[in-house]
């Protein structure tokens, strides 16, 4: 499993990138792409390399949590899983491939893919300061155009990058995705209402298309969860100084709520036989905690406390977390 921070070289190096800028106006770079990103838009504002650091600042730090959060839930089911290549498509400053570059040693071959200019300098940038990336090969260009001409990857990820599309393009995109995906495809959206329906469209057209579910469903049946209720999850992660400053915040750490669906060519080998949907409850008498099961079904199970073994393993459950839960009596 992987930390949910930024590797020490890669923070290292964003903060050099931002060092001698001033603050006040990374931060109200950083406001004015964020209110764009939330009324809609795309990554069509950021048209410079002070907009991209500023965005970087402020977002890497949540989207590489969300990444590593579904990377880990990745490898726990297929623990074998050692990847060659990866394509990250819609890669913005890398983010993904950073993640992914931590989670699996293997990798050897990085291609990323974007249409923003911008985000691509800082991207090989930050590549060229960390031995990891430096054969970071990244094309600039319609994601679409580009995976119709790109090779197979053993991992492909695509991170907070089909809710920038047309509903017209997703599809297509979805099905793109997987042509390109020699072993798992990845996908990660906001864990919003909207980011989950995009997350449910993908993983119903590519399961109907043979895929694997690994994560984070425990089955391939429709999922249980009924409006105004949706699968999100959230991973915590420390604020550095710079980040704080940008976003005018004082809480050392901020939860990223986020969706993700991963799917394989092959079933995983160790499924997890349940999913943590909320924050479990823990008293003196039980832990109850809401799962999503084997059965396709979600449900609130509760652990009493006479049951030691059940209830000392239940306590350290997590939301998000996938879990053995006790037999059903």
């Amino acid at each position: 499993m992987i930390s949910p921070d930024l590797p020490a070289a890669l923070k290292a190096s964003l903060e050099a990138r931002l060092h001698g800028q001033s603050r006040q106006d990374a931060a109200a770079r950083a406001a004015r792409i964020s209110a764009a990103y939330r009324s809609g838009g795309n990554s069509g504002t950021i048209t410079s390399d002070a907009d991209a650091i500023a965005y970087a600042t402020v977002r890497m730090p949540a989207t590489y949590a969300a990444v590593a959060a579904s990377l880990n839930a990745v490898m726990q089911a297929c623990p074998d899983f050692a990847p060659a290549s990866l394509l990250d498509v819609g890669a913005g400053p890398a983010t993904a491939s950073f993640a992914a570059a931590e989670a699996f040693p293997p990798l050897t071959s990085f291609n990323a893919v974007d249409s923003n200019a911008a985000l691509r300098g800082l991207a090989l940038t930050l590549a060229d300061d960390t031995m990891r990336l430096r054969d970071l090969s990244y094309a600039l260009g319609p994601a679409r155009a580009l995976l119709d001409r790109a090779g197979s990857a053993d991992l492909v990820i695509a991170s907070y990058m089909i809710g920038e599309l047309a509903d017209a393009e997703r599809s297509a995109i979805v099905d793109a995705l997987w042509a390109t995906t020699g072993d798992t495809l990845l996908i990660v959206e906001p864990g919003t209402p909207a980011g989950y329906q995009r997350i449910l469209a993908a993983r119903d057209r590519l399961i109907a298309a043979g895929a694997h579910v690994v994560a984070p469903c425990p089955h391939a049946a429709p999922c249980p969860l009924v409006a105004p209720d949706w699968c999100h999850f959230a991973q915590r992660l420390a604020r550095s100084r710079a980040h704080r400053e940008l976003k005018g915040a004082d809480v050392p750490f901020e939860d990223e709520k986020f969706s993700f669906i991963a799917l394989t060519r092959k079933p995983a080998t160790h499924r997890p036989a349940a999913r943590v949907l909320a924050p479990p409850s823990v008293t003196k008498v039980a832990t109850a905690a809401k799962l999503c099961q084997a059965d396709g079904a979600a449900r609130v199970v509760s652990i009493p406390r006479r049951d030691k073994p059940a209830f000392a393993a239940a306590r350290r459950w997590d939301w998000g977390d996938g879990v053995e839960p006790p037999p059903r009596h």
